[in-house]
């Protein structure tokens, strides 16, 4: 089973601090209150729901804020939230992914145009930039989970993962969107609880650049994260070892 030679530009960051942490934390909050409004607050029935908390808990939320989202949900002041994704180009040709929850696409694509513009990109039509990613499963499992590496790949296989990428400390399970379900079912049936789960756009092909531009590029990248109403960003820079310490 190869390993995917693009796993950087979905690896998560670790030691975020207080004010980043809020942030995700705000946004976790939204996608378990939406995904207990469409189909229910019991997680064993639900499997957004499920899949929702389980990413709050491997991001350390707060039981008791995990608790209040669903518990959100119930009530008739919550918003009518739509996932919505767009396209853009950043410096140096860049491709970047956005995928935003709202519930007002006016103001959520004249915030993301605007961000763009900022810092030398631009919003691009639909079907722009797309084309320059997979869209994937993706699940992030801690290597000490796995007992019995040869029967737990195989059984990866039977269940449809495509890929799988081990590292010092997580391993990384690829698989397309009409496997998403039956892998998390395996992973279930085996007991492991990855720290992270849902689908990605993993990029095809990688752009590499220099110092200067990264950090325009890095800019760019943060101010869309810390935009309330986007949830995810996906990008195509090929990040080399000595650029990881310029992004804290």
């Amino acid at each position: 089973m190869a390993g995917h030679s693009k796993w950087s530009n979905i690896k998560h960051k670790k030691g975020v601090n207080d004010a980043k942490k809020s942030k995700i934390f705000t946004k976790l909050a939204k996608e378990i209150t939406v995904a207990a409004r469409s189909a229910g607050g019991e997680p064993e029935f639900n499997p957004r729901l499920r899949l929702a908390v389980q990413n709050a808990k491997g991001a350390n939320m707060p039981k008791e804020a995990i608790l209040r989202a669903i518990s959100k949900a119930s009530g008739h002041d919550v918003a009518a939230y739509h996932e919505v994704t767009y396209e853009g180009c950043g410096p140096h040709g860049v491709a970047i992914m956005v995928v935003c929850m709202t519930d007002k696409i006016v103001r959520t694509v004249a915030n993301v145009r605007a961000i763009f513009t900022k810092y030398g990109g631009s919003l691009e039509k639909s079907g722009a930039i797309a084309f320059l990613f997979d869209y994937k499963g993706v699940f992030t499992i801690p290597a000490a989970d796995i007992k019995g590496q040869d029967d737990f790949t195989l059984g990866l296989i039977d269940a449809g993962a495509e890929a799988l990428e081990n590292d010092v400390a997580y391993a990384h399970v690829i698989c397309g969107v009409e496997d998403f379900g039956k892998v998390q079912k395996h992973l279930e049936t085996l007991a492991i609880a990855p720290t992270s789960a849902g689908l990605k756009y993993i990029p095809r092909t990688l752009v590499q650049v220099s110092d200067a531009a990264f950090l325009k590029l890095i800019k760019l990248i943060d101010a869309l994260k810390d935009d309330d109403d986007i949830q995810k960003v996906y990008h195509n820079i090929n990040i080399q070892p000595e650029q990881e310490t310029l992004w804290e």
